[in-house]
């Protein structure tokens, strides 16, 4: 893979770039794999809208991804890698012994007719899927649960990976991509590799249009709105505000503590994410 860039034939193509699909080998996904999505627009259940800037978009199908990697003991050939419009990794499909087929992420040098196992005691194999316990110290790894059996949670998005760095008892030590280390048990399930497709962080979209079809909208600054909209907007003339920078509801945006009582999954922090 490899970032492709284009000759400025017009203004917004200067900064325009691409991940080459390369690694792709099919276009369409797997139809019984796939679900309809429904646009919620940054809506809660009660619809209103709770995260600002969202709507519109390209419409997408949802890929049905297997995080738990609870198909033990049998062996799957990874038939092919897809695009995935729902998220940043590649997608793999597998095909099982017995003939089912489920879509995981594509870690990276996975390729086609590669074979993949889940189980306790797999060989350290990119893309076989083990108990964190079972691996060696200082291996990578990504999908990482954080209770057993729940699912892969943690280091999903392209280009992310997880470091055993410790085990202490029935627990080991991970270090999140984040620069965090926290503790989880030696029972969760983690799949060995960093996931591909790592220059998707290095694209420019280089257009407003490329937003929107990722579903983003304008941000409009405060200062630019009427004094109904916003607390920062109104005066003549352009003004900088006029007062410390707050929410559209009056609440302040820079040094104001907005964090309430520690959850309890903290106890198992052990370094805090840098800053």
């Amino acid at each position: 893979m490899a970032i492709k860039k284009y000759k400025p034939v017009t203004p917004s193509r200067r900064f325009y770039s691409v991940v080459t699909g390369d690694d792709i080998t099919e276009d369409k996904p797997h139809k019984p794999l796939t679900e309809g999505k429904k646009r919620i627009s940054g809506r809660n259940n009660n619809g209103r809208i709770t995260l600002r800037r969202r709507g519109g978009g390209a419409k997408k199908l949802y890929r049905k991804i297997d995080f738990k990697r609870n198909k033990r003991g049998i062996e799957a050939k990874v038939e092919t890698i897809e695009y995935d419009p729902n998220r940043s990794a590649r997608i793999a499909l597998l095909c099982y012994l017995d003939g089912e087929r489920r879509y995981i992420i594509a870690p990276d040098k996975l390729e086609v007719g590669d074979r993949v196992v889940s189980g306790d005691n797999v060989r350290i194999a990119v893309g076989n899927s083990m108990p964190i316990g079972k691996v060696p110290l200082g291996t990578i790894v990504h999908n990482v649960e954080l209770y057993p059996g729940k699912g892969g949670q943690f280091a999903r998005s392209a280009g992310a990976l997880i470091q055993l760095v410790g085990k202490e008892g029935k627990d080991c030590i991970i270090k999140l991509p984040s620069g965090e280390t926290r503790v989880v048990n030696e029972k969760c399930y983690a799949t060995i590799g960093q996931i591909g497709n790592q220059d998707h962080f290095n694209i420019s979209l280089g257009k407003a249009g490329r937003s929107r079809c990722l579903g983003r909208r304008p941000k409009v600054r405060g200062v630019a709105m009427n004094p109904i909209d916003h607390p920062h907007g109104g005066g003549e003339g352009r003004t900088s505000g006029g007062r410390h920078p707050v929410t559209p509801w009056g609440v302040p945006t820079k040094g104001y503590k907005t964090r309430k009582k520690k959850k309890p999954s903290d106890k198992y922090i052990i370094n805090k994410r840098q800053k």
